[in-house]
């Protein structure tokens, strides 16, 4: 049957049940200790916005009635808007919704809605039926007609709970809010007969309730403000944060709630012979052996052939379905599954018992006052032999690998007919990685060139199942930006996709994403090396505690929740180039930050290979042990496991030159046209594959992409990068239309601007050239300097020499620490050959000031040359291409140099590969003098 059709159902019938519920209309009962009244006349501005707010709970024959009395100023239209519709939820089955006043205060006067004849309206929907949910919660409405902003809205209704079930046990909660609401009167109050049996807690720090006897009702009071809680740090374990409540409740200790509860799972009786159900036990009983391999069947057998449904309809809340429901209908809550697995179990010779569980505040429990309202969940606690299995009915894809797996619930209360305390839940990893993960780098094309990227990701689990359901029902678009993602999370970037297939084996929950990608950026230079980081264990680990508080001192780190996960990585190196290391921890057994990680590393016939696991419990780190364990962490991050490239690597233009001549670029173009044929509707993969030709120098190739992307989605970068293109394969016409339609999809491109004024002055229009960049200028704004700096390139390219220099020096003599413009000011004269004895001085301040030297040290090494201080000018070029080998300007210089000073080899190789990398560079020097 579709989950649909039996949600539908389960809702019809909700409606039918309740179809005659509505709101009751009496007064405020006389247990009640009423809020202060409230004169509208009185108000002002700056009065809170929550003149009242009033919770009270009274437990007495069984039932539980909570009181709310809230009064609402309000002071704005939006503040209006949203009062303007009252919505009181309650469930019908278990109890009833009474109200007691709506009024509006509008400066001395009251208006009783009430009293004039307004009535709730009764929705009869589930709101929760998007998260499969069927609790057969009413909603009562109103929409309170004709508010204004500074009156008073005043809404107090009650609703009482009765809960067959736990046999006349009884809870209550009254919660006080904190923060910034400061309501003008706040309180939280809870009553009982004095004779009741009844035992309160409050968890609300700073606040100090009172307690009192009177006329043979006993109660307890937490008026507010509460003071704001102390400041905890955000790693602190759940227990140590304050809840700003008291409750109260019937149940003496841990052991009566588990003795009220118990009778709910008894299972004698529950699978008829001869049924369906009893067929399915025979089956596992025929098949499996062993227990172990018995209690995962069985629980494979609740988790896939009945699907989750909450059902909370009349005591569906409490009271689970019977297991011959469960399984004719094959949906039922934790509740229903809990109950069936416990009867196959014990059929099948297991022992097995039900935990009451908190999903999120398990670590509270041990603080809590004992009641049946503390938890929110049911499991299967089972025992065989010595081991102890934590059975989850309502998870999906267990196996027996990982029937010992146990979610971090922290406490557990056993059910048991004799009663049982609190037991502690052990922290564990799962016994398999939830993930796996398979990552080949291909470097093989070059080491400065795009990696071709391979990985496989296998996950286990709930994760698994919804790899599956988005294989067979996701759309396309959806499934992109999903493997998108898993790739960015895996990688740590982002990537250019170029294929994936998504698997999934139903009968070994396993889910297996396949997919292709290229990226770069892999590659960081570093001590004049460069480097791949490879370590996924260490590099993301984070323990970095704060415990320098005296409060604090004596608190623990919460670490992250059980997991395990496994990452292989294969580096294939390039071919021809020795001299590749390992740096790091290339095998590592520790444990971090309460995490087990294990590493082994190595290099064999130019693959690395290196295998990861990384293994955590969810176990905390006493307080004591924090600076320990800090330290360990901080000195395994300095050991980061790391490939170091050779320091004499073959420079990209004779990679270029190699790769067109040996077909080494074919995987990389393979992967690029695969990306294409996926997504031939972008302009994204041809942009791609644009910069990869680009960075071999295929112009012509990298002009075909351009033009398809551009006919796609024109863009100002695309734009201004085939104008750059039409510039070195000399189609003048083609860059100027480039250039100008740039400028029209930006008008405010700097880019575009500083390129059309270059043409102008190129093609003789000189003024028209300038005065576009003057107007700039005028404008001022953010980017100004930098337009200053691209005039005085125009001027010097004029030959306006002196105007150059001077456009520069005012600059300066307002921002004389910007190190861009002393750079400027000092390439200009380099060019010039003017003032080379304040150029040097120019640069050299540059130097000092700038984050990175590269520019100024290129300028420096010009200055140099022109002083004919040959060696120092080498010295600041081989600093430069120490940090960017493929810097065309600077291997253009120094094979200027090296010709000069008789290196002929070495400088038609410099030359050679500068002509390969910017073609037009030797002309753009050769204006100026600068040739060998």
């Amino acid at each position: 049957m579709h989950r649909w059709i039996v949600v539908s159902l389960l809702a019809g019938m909700a409606s039918q049940a309740d179809a005659s519920d509505k709101p009751v209309y009496q007064p405020v009962p006389v247990w009640v200790k009423p809020a202060p009244a409230i004169d509208g006349a009185t108000l002002k501005p700056d009065s809170p916005l929550l003149l009242t707010y009033d919770q009270q709970a009274r437990l007495a024959d069984g039932m539980s009635w909570a009181y709310t009395d809230l009064a609402t100023r309000l002071a704005s239209p939006e503040v209006v808007a949203q009062a303007g519709t009252i919505r009181l939820p309650w469930q019908p089955a278990h109890g009833d919704l009474i109200v007691h006043r709506v009024e509006i205060i509008r400066g001395s006067q009251h208006i009783d809605l009430l009293a004039q004849g307004k009535r709730f309206e009764v929705i009869r929907r589930e709101e929760q039926l998007d998260k499969l949910a069927i609790d057969g919660q009413l909603t009562a409405t109103m929409a309170v007609e004709g508010l204004q902003v500074g009156d008073v809205l005043r809404v107090t209704a009650s609703v009482t709970d009765k809960e067959p079930a736990l046999k006349g046990g009884m809870h209550a909660a009254a919660m006080l809010p904190v923060g910034e609401s400061n309501p003008g009167f706040e309180r939280a109050r809870i009553v009982w007969p004095a004779s009741g049996g009844v035992v309160w807690r409050s968890y609300a720090e700073g606040g100090k309730p009172i307690e009192t006897t009177v006329a043979g009702e006993h109660e307890v009071l937490l008026a507010g403000p509460l003071p704001k809680p102390a400041d905890l740090p955000a790693d602190a374990p759940l227990r140590f944060r304050k809840l700003p409540l008291i409750e109260a409740s019937s149940f003496a200790d841990w052991r009566s709630v588990s003795a009220t509860v118990a009778p709910l799972y008894a299972t004698e009786g529950t699978i008829a012979p001869g049924s369906p159900l009893a067929a399915e036990v025979a089956t596992i009983a025929a098949a499996q052996k062993a227990p172990l391999q018995r209690a995962a069947a069985a629980l494979q057998l609740v988790q896939e052939k009945v699907h989750y449904l909450y059902n909370g309809i009349e005591n569906g809340n409490l009271v689970p379905q019977s297991p011959a429901q469960t399984w004719a209908l094959r949906y039922g809550d934790c509740k229903a599954k809990t109950l069936l697995l416990l009867a196959v179990l014990r059929q099948l010779g297991i022992e097995a018992e039900p935990v009451l569980a908190h999903s999120t505040m398990g670590d509270f429990l041990p603080g809590r006052l004992p009641s049946a309202g503390a938890f929110d969940h049911v499991l299967v606690h089972a025992t065989v032999g010595t081991e102890s299995l934590w059975l989850e009915g309502t998870t999906t894809g267990s196996r027996y690998a990982g029937i010992r797996d146990v979610a971090p619930l922290h406490w557990v209360l056993p059910l048991r007919p004799g009663g049982a305390a609190l037991l502690a839940v052990p922290a564990r990893a799962p016994a398999q990685p939830t993930v796996a993960v398979a990552l080949d780098f291909d470097q093989r094309a070059g080491l400065r060139l795009p990696t071709l990227i391979h990985a496989t990701v296998t996950m286990r689990g709930p994760n698994a199942e919804g790899v599956g359901i988005a294989k067979t029902q996701g759309t396309k678009e959806q499934k992109d930006t999903a493997v998108q993602g898993l790739l960015q999370a895996v990688l740590g970037r982002e990537v250019a996709m170029s294929g994936y297939t998504l698997a999934y084996d139903p009968v070994a929950a396993v889910a297996t994403v396949d997919a292709t990608a290229i990226g770069s950026g892999f590659w960081r230079r570093r001590d004049d090396r460069w480097r791949m980081a490879l370590d996924h264990a260490v590099s993301g680990l984070s323990f970095e505690p704060d415990r320098a508080r005296t409060a604090w001192a004596a608190i623990p780190v919460a670490t992250a929740a059980p997991d395990a996960v496994a990452i292989t990585t294969r580096l294939y190196l390039p071919g021809g180039v020795t001299g590749f290391a390992l740096d790091g921890d290339t095998k590592l057994t520790t444990t971090l930050a309460g995490s087990l990680i294990t590493r082994t590393a190595a290099l064999d016939a130019g693959t690395v290979l290196a295998e990861e696991r990384m293994a955590s419990t969810g176990a905390e780190v006493a307080a004591a042990d924090v600076p320990a364990e800090r330290a360990r962490v901080a000195l395994a991050k300095k050991r980061l496991f790391e490939v170091v490239a050779p320091a004499d690597l073959p420079p990209r233009w004779e990679i270029a030159e190699a790769g067109k001549r040996d077909g080494r670029f074919k995987p990389l173009l393979a992967a690029y046209a695969a990306d294409i044929a996926g997504n031939s509707k972008e302009a994204r993969p041809y942009g791609n594959r644009a910069n990869f030709l680009i960075g071999i120098y295929d112009w012509k190739g990298a002009l075909a992409d351009l033009d398809r992307a551009i006919a796609l989605e024109p863009s100002v970068a695309l734009y201004l990068q085939r104008a750059y293109v039409h510039n070195v394969v000399h189609d003048d016409a083609g860059r100027f239309a480039d250039i100008r339609a740039a400028r029209a999809i930006d008008p405010g491109s700097l880019d575009a601007l500083g390129l059309l004024a270059q043409w102008d002055v190129d093609h003789g229009q000189r003024d028209a050239g300038l005065a576009l960049l003057q107007e700039r200028i005028d404008a001022g704004g953010e980017n100004k300097i930098d337009v200053i700096a691209a005039k005085a390139d125009l001027l010097a390219r004029v030959g306006d020499h002196d105007g150059a220099v001077a456009l520069l020096d005012e600059t300066i003599r307002t921002r004389p620490g910007n190190a861009g413009l002393l750079n400027s000011r000092c390439w200009i004269k380099g060019l010039l050959d003017t003032g080379l004895d304040t150029a040097l001085k120019d640069c050299t301040r540059s130097i000092e000031l700038a984050e990175t030297s590269v520019a100024a040290l290129d300028s420096r090494a010009l200055i140099y040359f022109r002083l004919k201080r040959y060696d120092d000018a080498l010295a600041d070029l081989t600093a430069v291409l120490d940090q960017q080998p493929e810097m065309a300007s600077s291997l253009f210089l120094r094979g200027v140099i090296r010709m000069r000073t008789g290196q002929l080899s070495a400088a038609k190789a410099d030359l050679a590969a500068a002509a390969v990398m910017d073609p037009l560079l030797a002309a753009e020097r050769k204006r100026f003098g600068i040739e060998p």
